[in-house]
């Protein structure tokens, strides 16, 4: 059974999908872009771009009453893999002990020409890694 996971603090989905959906005890976040949760794209470098991805990705996870430390993968999109080492600096701030298992990947566009695109995966701790699905 899937839940379909929404916080009007970050922003809305820009097509036909859902910002999270919940499968058992696993949160699937969408690829996040640097808008406001008005849907209003940031200005800036990789580094704003970042920090305003990973403010969305919080927002989203608090709506499924948990943290970004139950977050056990992301998946990285960079425009330009010069700004991995920029990228870095803000990703770990946010992810400081234990980080999550990760993929960076050097991508020709993004939408709305940004730099930078983040999915997340995360699980609820203490529960089963793995949703049951009928056979």
């Amino acid at each position: 059974m899937k839940e379909i996971i929404s916080s009007q603090n970050a922003p809305p989905a820009a097509g036909p999908y859902s910002q999270a959906v919940k499968a058992g005890d696993l949160i699937f976040i969408s690829g996040q872009l640097p808008l406001t949760p008005e849907g209003v794209l940031v200005e800036g470098g990789i580094k704003e771009q970042t920090i305003q991805i990973l403010k969305n990705l919080k927002s989203i996870l608090e709506e499924a009453e948990i943290t970004l430390e139950q977050v056990v993968k992301t998946t990285i999109y960079l425009d330009n893999m010069a700004d991995f080492d920029a990228f870095n600096e803000v990703y770990r701030e946010y992810f400081p002990d234990e980080p999550p298992a990760r993929a960076c990947v050097e991508v020709s566009a993004l939408p709305q020409g940004v730099s930078v695109e983040i999915a997340a995966v995360a699980v609820r701790i203490g529960q089963s890694p793995m949703p049951e699905f009928p056979v």
